[in-house]
């Protein structure tokens, strides 16, 4: 009976031993820049390294958001075993930036998470946003409120005169009295000959 113990115990270790592990979720071990860095030169990518390789699918992605809210992680992804690199287009203003990421790890699932780290000095788009300068007011021209509206944005008001005096309703040019007195003239010289000729059947 020992000997038939000793035999299952055996089994039942070599089984285990054998065993291979269980597939686990990526974990992130390290990350340049890393979380919680406070950076005075920007960085030109982001690296991500992860314990484990990540699947190269196509569907990993790596976001940076700046403290302005804008997006400053450009071109494709790249995968190199367990390592995850994002390209960067040259950082603007000072302040947190959020590397958010999700990768699709060895065990078939998919691993989000983010890591913070702030820019201490502006980088080199900072100037180049076309934003508000340091008055407020914006770099290639004067503040909106001085600004000259252009003539064909400006809307036109059928009531209001030309700059000779007459108004768009009048098409020729002529003021519209001169047409008033016209009409009355005319207006006149018709009853005029319409009296005389009555005159003239009476004789």
């Amino acid at each position: 009976m020992l000997a038939v113990a000793l035999m299952g115990a055996l089994a039942t270790l070599t089984v285990l031993v054998g065993a291979p592990p269980a597939a686990a979720h990526n974990v992130l071990i390290s990350s340049d820049p890393a979380d919680g860095d406070r950076l005075d030169t920007a960085p030109g990518e982001v690296t991500l390294t992860f314990d484990q390789p990540i699947q190269d699918a196509g569907t990993n992605e790596v976001a940076v958001t700046g403290p302005d809210g804008a997006a400053w992680a450009e071109g494709t992804v790249t995968i190199d075993g367990a390592e995850a690199t994002a390209p960067l287009r040259p950082l603007g203003p000072a302040g947190e930036y959020v590397i958010g990421f999700r990768v699709l790890s060895a065990d078939g699932h998919s691993v989000t998470d983010e890591i913070r780290f702030t820019l201490t000095e502006p980088g080199p788009a900072a100037g180049d946003t076309g934003g508000p300068g340091a008055d407020g007011t914006a770099e290639d021209g004067p503040p909106p409120s001085v600004r000259q509206v252009p003539d064909s944005v400006v809307p036109e008001d059928p009531a209001a005169g030309t700059d000779d005096g007459t108004t768009d309703d009048d098409p020729a040019g002529v003021p519209v009295w001169v047409w008033v007195i016209g009409a009355a003239a005319l207006l006149v010289l018709g009853l005029g000959v319409a009296l005389r000729m009555g005159r003239s059947h009476e004789d």
